[in-house]
């Protein structure tokens, strides 16, 4: 973090990247005197509502991030900057952007949480973009013209107004992450309740019941921690009264709406998937005044994520740890576990929509759980043809997967015959159009058996 008497003093001269929270009204003209090394400038959590007609003058520019200000359009000045490709204005009180607002080297949109009731058809001309946040707004469709986004692979759709998902979307044909949860189509269909489908009884917790302890991680909805639950849920054996304490994970949501939708949505999901071996579990559901969440089962320490998420210039493709690797053997265990999550979830009428290695948790004996529904959706009301369309993206996002595995497998003679088959499964997930994840599992076990 940086900060505006450094920029004035000239300090900074000759950065790359610039960031000033320092409750801004207005945008500092010192910043122009980096014009010729600025790549990457960070202008969040301040009070902006504009940026000045010559932003184009940071020629060098690449990423912009505006988010938690007081804007409300996007920029028309953004078209002319010459390099951006990655624009962020998420959580401000947006209602317009207007055509020909996006420069056409667009590859990272994020406009989540803001009031946009349409996008421009020029959309379409954004043939360089790959990942679009656009959850949290109120918008009513999709136009047409987004069927020229080719390179399209990550979109998020959650908590709008949307009463039809469109053909022409589904049919990308690189899209491989959505998420459309809480929208008017497919409301109805993920509120949380005690079904018939959920294997377990799900208790309802409040904060006191709860005893809190170190922060175990962080997603897009939420924070996870260590705790312990005073309850007689978890041995109902025991006599009345007599209470038992429970390790779990606890995942505290952190507003109304994230990158990837309702924390609402998400809990509703967790709960009708019910139970399965390679899945993070869910046990209750935590209710409280001011806060809400939900209580997992605590993951052995044994467990580590497979992989990292995608960095800035990775975009839509997750990173892994330097000098990671796997067996090709254990590779094909992994992929055997997450094709059986996956077609449990799937029989359960449900999409993941973030099916990463970094959501993955494995250990050293190669068991998988599978976790983050925060980008989940319900697809078994969609008509059948999108239903097999929404399918086959999921399988699309299984062949990233293996694509990114096949960085950190090991060589070797087994390796290198595995290898090569992985990349024949890949190209098979691509192009065959209604392949399922049962076909998939059975695939991967025939292939272990030789």
């Amino acid at each position: 973090m940086h900060t505006l008497a450094q920029l004035q003093s000239g300090e900074l001269s000759g950065i790359t990247r610039l960031q000033i929270s320092d409750n801004l009204t207005e945008f500092p003209a010192e910043i122009f005197t980096l014009a010729d090394s600025l790549e990457i400038l960070d202008l969040s959590n301040n009070q902006l509502s504009a940026l000045p007609d010559n932003l184009a003058d940071l020629v060098n520019l690449k990423i912009l991030f505006c988010s938690n200000n007081l804007f409300t359009e996007v920029p028309t000045v953004l078209a002319n900057c010459p390099k951006l490709e990655m624009i962020g204005f998420k959580s401000n009180q947006i209602t317009t952007l207007a055509e020909n607002t996006l420069p056409l080297n667009t590859r990272w949109l994020i406009l989540t949480d803001n009031q946009l009731t349409k996008l421009p058809d020029s959309m379409g001309d954004l043939k360089q973009l790959q990942k679009c946040m656009l959850a949290g707004n109120q918008l009513t469709e999709i136009p047409k013209s987004i069927q020229h986004c080719t390179n399209l692979q990550l979109l998020r759709l959650s908590a709008n107004q949307l009463t039809h998902l469109p053909d022409e979307l589904l049919s990308l044909p690189k899209l491989s992450w959505l998420a459309f949860s809480g929208n008017p189509f497919c409301q109805t269909i993920t509120k949380p309740s005690n079904s018939s489908n959920t294997s377990n009884k799900i208790e309802t917790v409040c904060m006191n019941d709860i005893d809190f302890h170190e922060l175990l991680g962080e997603g897009a909805s939420g924070l996870i921690h260590r705790a312990k639950w005073s309850t007689n849920y978890a041995q109902p054996k025991r006599a009345k009264g007599q209470i038992v304490e429970k390790n779990i994970a606890v995942k505290l949501f952190k507003g109304e709406v994230t990158s990837d939708g309702y924390p609402k949505d998400e809990l509703a999901v967790c709960l009708k998937i019910g139970q399965h071996q390679n899945i993070v579990n869910t046990l209750a559901v935590l209710e409280d005044d001011n806060q809400s969440g939900m209580v997992m089962n605590l993951i052995p320490k044994k467990f580590f994520n497979l992989g990292e998420p995608p960095t800035l210039q990775s975009c839509t493709r997750d990173t892994f740890k330097e000098e990671f690797s796997l067996p090709a053997t254990s590779v094909l265990n992994l992929l055997i576990q997450v094709a059986d999550s996956m077609e449990h979830i799937h029989q359960q009428g449900f999409c993941h929509g973030d099916l990463y290695a970094h959501n993955i948790l494995i250990n050293k004996n190669d068991s998988v759980l599978l976790g983050d529904f925060g980008a989940a959706s319900c697809f078994k009301d969609l008509p059948k043809k999108q239903q097999k369309l929404v399918t086959q993206l999921e399988v699309r996002a299984f062949a990233n997967l293996i694509e990114d595995l096949l960085t950190i497998t090991q060589r070797s003679a087994m390796g290198s015959y595995l290898s090569n088959t992985f990349k024949d499964f890949v190209d098979y997930c691509r192009e065959e159009d209604d392949l399922t994840f049962t076909e998939i599992k059975a695939e991967l076990i025939e292939l272990k058996e030789i």
